[in-house]
């Protein structure tokens, strides 16, 4: 086990996870780009926390090279801050970086919704509503791992239902730049995690009845919501 915290609980978190496909059919920088994004989207980790390159390296059975590449993409993807020469961290924002990605958000993901909802295949609702039961069941059980995995398949499934792929990828950076924030948000908030998961029910409804403007809508309140969550959050410690 790792001596530091966070690297516990990505140690923790890494050797219950499947590998998937071997090593030998891809390039080791995106095994460990994917494994290492799985992680720190699941594994509970907070804002400022350090990474140790070594350790992951360990914990991978990957060379320190694909590793440190790995890392660097994520960095540029705004999931972690690499300082030269000292450490590479969970991504922190301030205040206004948070709210600057959240008003992106505000423009940009309701329209992302409306297009998914014109667009959307049967499949893609089955796999959308699932998304959302997954969510709703694994509330009572405090079962935080589901609902974030749950919670990306949802928002997967909108981005690839949309006609318009720049526009989703779009919006993944952003979500990537405030990830955990917002996720940390929501973990340690039970009335937020539970409100949360009626608004993703509220989007999933509409975009499943294929009602454009009710999905749009549905994604401006949620949207709205997260905004006044994170300011109290990160204003009042709320």
């Amino acid at each position: 086990m790792a001596n530091n915290a966070p690297m516990g609980k990505l140690e923790h978190y890494l050797k219950h996870q499947k590998e998937g496909r071997g090593q030998d059919e891809r390039l080791r920088r995106e095994v460990a780009y994917e494994r290492i994004k799985d992680a720190l989207e699941h594994a509970g980790l907070e804002p400022g926390e350090p990474l140790s390159e070594p350790q992951l390296s360990k914990m991978l059975g990957i060379s320190r090279t694909p590793v440190r590449e790995a890392l660097q993409q994520l960095a540029q993807e705004g999931m972690l801050q690499v300082i030269p020469g000292r450490a590479v961290t969970v991504a922190s924002r301030s205040v206004k970086d948070v709210m600057d990605v959240i008003h992106m958000r505000s423009l940009l993901e309701p329209e992302l919704v409306r297009l998914a909802a014109e667009n959307i295949n049967d499949a893609q609702i089955e796999q959308l509503l699932g998304a959302i039961s997954r969510m709703e069941d694994s509330l009572p059980h405090d079962d935080y791992e589901t609902w974030s995995k749950s919670d990306k398949v949802f928002h997967d499934v909108i981005g690839a239902a949309c006609p318009n792929p720049l526009l989703g990828e779009t919006v993944v950076l952003l979500r990537n730049r405030v990830h955990h924030l917002a996720n940390t948000d929501s973990k340690h908030n039970p009335a937020r995690l539970a409100a949360c998961t009626v608004e993703h029910r509220e989007v999933a409804d509409a975009i499943a009845e294929r009602n454009p403007k009710a999905a749009e809508e549905a994604m401006r309140e949620h949207i709205a919501r997260l905004r006044e969550s994170m300011f109290n959050k990160l204003t009042y410690g709320q």
